[in-house]
């Protein structure tokens, strides 16, 4: 009986660890923190970095730099949990869902899907300014 208590004494706090682990991750994400940058867009398809099939063609999509992501494996990063990024430029406001990293983005820059750019600029731009904040 001893050793079946331990065994699920010790089953119970493996579980725990990636429970933890994750909320401190999630904290880390400046929620509501206004960050002045700029703002690309892409329009690629295939696995976002959150394990989902994306078309950055056709979805409203963001991609965020690496620099925030800090789980393991990325399909179980806080990011791919119901957060999304609000975006402001030229008077317009668009808010999407992380779906996807930016490898090459600096932590101000993100990387737009074609649709979500096009709502708040023309794709011929490139590179906008922009304000943005991670939203729950």
């Amino acid at each position: 009986m001893g050793k079946i208590a331990k065994a699920l004494g010790t089953a119970a706090a493996a579980m725990t660890i990636p429970l933890v682990a994750q909320g401190t991750a999630y904290a880390d994400i400046p929620i509501g923190q206004t960050i002045q940058g700029n703002a690309t867009y892409y329009d690629a398809a295939g696995y976002g970095a959150c394990g989902t099939q994306i078309n950055a063609a056709t979805e409203m999509l963001v991609a965020v730099s690496a620099s925030y992501w800090t789980a393991p494996n990325p399909n179980n990063d806080p990011l791919c949990q119901g957060v999304f990024v609000e975006v402001t430029a030229n008077g317009r406001t668009v808010r999407v869902p992380v779906k996807d990293k930016c490898p090459s983005c600096s932590p101000s820059h993100i990387d737009l899907s074609l649709p979500a750019f096009r709502q708040l600029a023309d794709p011929a731009q490139g590179n906008i300014p922009v304000t943005w904040k991670f939203v729950r």
